[in-house]
């Protein structure tokens, strides 16, 4: 489920989810924040999948690992520079 496959939409995979938090932290931003961003556009046509909230805290785990993401002091996510 991390990576697409003929079975899996990119949007359906925790990539697709990635990307998107990336499109979406321009600022810094708490979790609770990314989440309520993300569930304006939940299985909509601007986001064509459906995923939980643990969904979103694993992409952000990979992408916190990939080192595209980092957390400030007071807990804010924002990307690396």
């Amino acid at each position: 489920m991390i990576l697409p496959d003929k079975h899996i939409k990119f949007a359906e995979s925790l990539l697709g989810l990635g990307s998107y938090v990336l499109s979406i932290l321009d600022e810094p931003k708490t979790l609770q924040e990314l989440w309520d961003s993300y569930l304006k556009v939940n299985d909509s046509v601007k986001f064509p999948a459906y995923h939980n909230f643990d969904h979103l805290v694993l992409s952000i785990d990979f992408l916190f690992t990939i080192g595209l993401i980092e957390t400030t002091q007071n807990s804010y996510l924002k990307k690396c520079d």
